[in-house]
């Protein structure tokens, strides 16, 4: 019975599989995903076809990423913005045209993501980030919760710079006191030549580049133990995922 996070996908189906099945996962394992299930490779529909099916097999808690807020706008009126189609939208269009599905389903996917979770030892769970020194509960700009890097940004400093201690309230990021780990995907850790799931402070990095040319990582919050597809350009050769250049739709 283990809880396990799980970075950011952004369609890449085939590595989400490839990894439940190097960790193993069962029935009685708790999964966490982190948010952007969407964008970037070919097969976003299909990933939350078996996301659907995948949550009435076992407990799945699925937090809201910018990337599925995105794909929830346009689901909800067909507006296809710029900012969308150039970051990954293009092809969860396409994939969207390539199968059947249910549309008030998906709907229901996105609705229902959450913002954050908590869980009982206190350990908190979310795409990005919060702002608010209080706490998420006090967080003014929901927005934060997808989009935030500055607490990804204050954990790696107070990590550089020894804040191990989270007693000293005259140093210690005042965000970080509230809980006793945080998790988030939203920045890859490849950025920081950082290939495997990155700890800074008490916060865990688990989104490991897989938009782009790293790896998806699945993290057992307990053990700390890790496991890892494929590099996602491996899985799908004959696609560039968010690495090639983007042009602006003609209106």
């Amino acid at each position: 019975m283990r809880t396990l996070a799980i970075g950011d996908i952004h369609g890449g189906f085939r590595a989400l599989t490839q990894v439940l099945e190097r960790a193993k996962v069962t029935t009685d394992d708790t999964l966490i995903f982190l948010g952007d299930y969407v964008d970037g490779w070919s097969e976003s529909a299909e990933l939350v076809e078996f996301l659907l099916q995948l949550n009435t097999k076992q407990q799945c808690i699925f937090i809201r990423g910018n990337h599925d807020v995105w794909c929830h706008e346009w689901l909800l009126d067909g507006h296809v913005s710029d900012v969308w189609y150039m970051h990954g939208g293009k092809e969860t269009l396409e994939s969207y045209e390539r199968i059947k599905y249910n549309k008030q389903q998906h709907l229901e996917f996105y609705e229902n993501l959450e913002n954050y979770y908590l869980d009982e030892q206190n350990r908190l769970f979310l795409h990005a980030g919060f702002t608010s020194m209080h706490g998420v509960t006090k967080e003014h700009y929901p927005k934060n919760f997808y989009f935030d890097r500055t607490l990804i940004e204050s954990a790696l400093l107070a990590e550089k710079i020894g804040l191990d201690n989270l007693s000293d309230a005259r140093y210690a990021p005042r965000r970080f006191q509230h809980y006793k780990e945080i998790y988030v995907g939203h920045t890859p850790t490849i950025g920081y030549n950082y290939h495997i799931p990155m700890k800074a402070h008490n916060l865990w990095d688990v989104d490991t580049g897989a938009a782009f040319t790293g790896k998806l990582s699945i993290l057992d919050i307990d053990t700390k133990d890790y496991w890892q597809s494929d590099p996602l350009p491996d899985l799908y050769p004959d696609e560039k995922g968010r690495n090639k250049m983007r042009v602006i739709r003609k209106k």
